[in-house]
């Protein structure tokens, strides 16, 4: 034998749905939002040393010429 839920069971039961799915809900968006700043903060990373590899490569490169500048004016 099944008794039928009252109403205010069946509208306690529905409350609770609701809120579990808003629950569930935010953790999802919590752990995209997560992903998203992992990914950029990665990829500020990578921009980040590409930056001082192309920086240091100037200096040396601007090093070079100097000394080779240096060379030219002692050697005459």
């Amino acid at each position: 034998m099944t008794e039928t839920p009252s109403k205010s069971r069946e509208r306690a039961e529905i409350a609770f749905a609701q809120t579990q799915t808003q629950f569930f809900s935010r953790g999802a968006a919590v752990e995209e939002m997560d992903s998203i700043v992992a990914a950029r903060e990665a990829k500020t990373q990578r921009l980040r040393e590409a930056r001082l590899a192309k920086e240091a490569e100037g200096q040396a490169a601007a090093t070079s010429a100097m000394l080779a500048r240096r060379g030219e004016i002692n050697g005459h």
